[in-house]
């Protein structure tokens, strides 16, 4: 059961909080043990609404396990005799690794080649929200994109690559702040050198 806060910011937009209450309680229980654990006072000041800021945030960052990808992309798909390789590149990505719970962002970036149906582009993005809005690791975040694109719009290829840094590796482990990490999934024209080469070479390019 998800509940809503409403707000105001200095402009007067409303800003719309959703959370499931049951959930945000149980989860700002185990940060507030945390707090104490790590020798923290959860009861001064600063950290009285913690917890629950946290569990806020935590039920937003992990999203992604109410999200259908499949039923996005078929909310918005087209017959179209468009045969040509679409892109949407430079999409934001923002995940957290499961192995430290610590975040990973940076760009995905996306072609497929339609084969009797094309997709709202908007919704190219939002399947890569549904995906990163879970515990995750790139290797998988990239494959879990292709296949579903795959799966759904049967194009004949999909191409997604991600360039992300992961603060597990620049805020503790080997602690190196300029590291990117690159990973690739290809299917069906894409698996050809020449289609794989002209998608590397546009999303390398500044067009826009």
């Amino acid at each position: 059961m998800l509940n809503e806060e409403f707000e105001h910011d200095e402009h007067g937009y409303r800003k719309v909080d959703k959370y499931n209450k049951k959930l945000v309680a149980s989860i700002s229980e185990s940060y507030n043990h945390i707090l104490k654990d790590v020798g923290e006072n959860s009861n001064r000041e600063g950290l009285l609404k913690t917890p629950i800021r946290a569990a806020k945030a935590m039920q937003f960052l992990t999203q992604g396990y109410e999200i259908n990808p499949v039923e996005i992309l078929q909310s918005a798909m087209f017959k179209e005799e468009y045969s040509q390789m679409v892109i949407v590149k430079d999409i934001e990505v923002y995940s957290l690794c499961e192995h430290h719970l610590l975040p990973f962002f940076g760009k995905a970036h996306i072609a497929y080649i339609p084969n009797g149906h094309i997709v709202g582009l908007s919704k190219l993005p939002r399947v890569v929200d549904a995906f990163a809005r879970r515990l995750q690791v790139q290797e998988r975040l990239t494959n879990e994109i292709r296949d579903c694109i795959h799966d759904t719009l049967k194009p004949l290829g999909v191409a997604v690559v991600m360039e992300c840094s992961h603060l597990c590796m620049q805020m503790r482990g080997v602690q190196k702040q300029n590291s990117v990490t690159t990973t690739s999934a290809f299917t069906g024209e894409f698996l050809h050198d020449s289609t794989r080469k002209e998608f590397i070479s546009l999303i390398a390019s500044r067009l826009h």
